[in-house]
């Protein structure tokens, strides 16, 4: 193998074993009920965070998500179609129309829902046990996410400055 297609492949191959859980990657992540970690392998997603380990993003963005049961994120939307794909887990997914509305459904492993761009969107784990979704976006440098709710989008972007320390 030629040593450009060495340097190539090193870049290109992110293994689960070098992924650190980000279990303070979006604002709802902070909030009892939303609480999962992200697991970064291709762009930083809708967190807004960059990882020297991740691979770079030229069309979209991946990373696997670990949902603890009873857990998942808060209605938001993005500028972008966002994929939840699962791979492990019993997980209710929804859409809202904003208005009131609201149509759900239950997916279990190898299930998965296409949310289109300003679609009010999310999950929660349903399962006794933790879920993994891959979750997908279409643009390699998404915006944060845009939150329903009013104080979490005052505070969107505060997971991009380190926790207080916790006591």
């Amino acid at each position: 193998m030629s040593d450009a297609l060495q340097e190539m492949l090193s870049r290109q191959v992110a293994r689960f074993v070098d992924r650190v859980p980000d279990w303070d990657a979006f604002a709802d992540a902070r909030v009892e009920g939303y609480r999962r970690a992200q697991h970064r392998y291709i762009g930083a997603g809708a967190s807004g965070k960059t990882d020297a380990r991740m691979i770079a993003a030229d069309h979209f963005t991946l990373s696997v998500m670990y949902v603890p049961p009873g857990q998942g994120n808060a209605p938001h939307t993005h500028e972008v179609e966002e994929v939840f794909f699962i791979l492990r887990g019993k997980v209710l997914v929804f859409l809202e129309d904003g208005q009131g509305g609201r149509a759900e459904t239950v997916l279990g492993p190898w299930d998965c829902i296409a949310c289109p761009a300003n679609v009010i969107h999310g999950f929660v784990n349903v399962g006794l046990e933790p879920a993994y979704l891959q979750v997908m976006l279409g643009k390699a440098r998404p915006d944060l996410m845009t939150y329903t709710d009013a104080a979490l989008q005052s505070r969107r972007s505060e997971h991009l400055t380190p926790a207080p320390a916790r006591r």
